[in-house]
């Protein structure tokens, strides 16, 4: 029998994977957090499948999301990033992923770790949405606008409520699988 999925991934093989595995699964561990966050900094504007497709391009360039690393790239590492045609080569945004990595070091120092700040906004359990279908999904809420302007204040980039959201449901702090999709129950 055929796997009743959220509308939006259907047809291509890539955003089924996607979806099935990883979309709305939980996340605790910083060094996932900080991949999905740089990975939704370069979707703004664009669309999901795009970065899902230039995904192990990123991975490659930015050194495997090691936010350490990205923390202390210089002026010749952002040039070559921003000639890399794997990736999305948006000036803004490759420097946007260099600030936010040092401000992610700087929540980890203030709160032991990432994951317990973001998750805080939360009060560290999923939010468990009954979305019927997805075009009816929110695209902010009074969390994900408190958590943008709150990382806003930290220093952060190209983190408005909207990508912030988008963080938000994919890490699992939101549960937005439409609610007779297989994975509503699962996660």
């Amino acid at each position: 029998m055929k796997k009743q999925r959220c509308f939006w991934c259907l047809g291509d093989a890539l955003y089924e994977k996607y979806h099935d595995e990883e979309w709305g699964v939980p996340v605790r561990d910083d060094a996932t957090l900080f991949e999905f966050l740089v990975l939704e900094t370069f979707q703004a504007g664009l669309s999901w499948i795009t970065i899902l497709r230039k995904r192990e391009n990123f991975r490659k360039a930015f050194d495997n999301f090691d936010y350490k690393k990205i923390a202390s790239y210089d002026e010749t590492k952002i040039a070559s990033l921003l000639q890399d045609a794997g990736i999305v080569r948006n000036k803004l945004k490759v420097r946007a992923t260099v600030t936010n990595a040092q401000a992610f070091l700087s929540v980890q120092k203030e709160f032991g770790s990432f994951s317990d700040y973001i998750w805080g906004f939360v009060e560290g359990q999923p939010i468990k949405n009954r979305v019927v279908n997805y075009k009816d999904a929110p695209a902010t809420t009074q969390i994900s606008d408190a958590l943008s302007k709150d990382l806003k204040k930290k220093g952060f980039k190209f983190v408005g409520s909207t990508v912030i959201y988008a963080h938000m449901q994919a890490t699992g702090m939101v549960n937005d699988h439409e609610i007779d999709c297989f994975r509503y129950d699962e996660v």
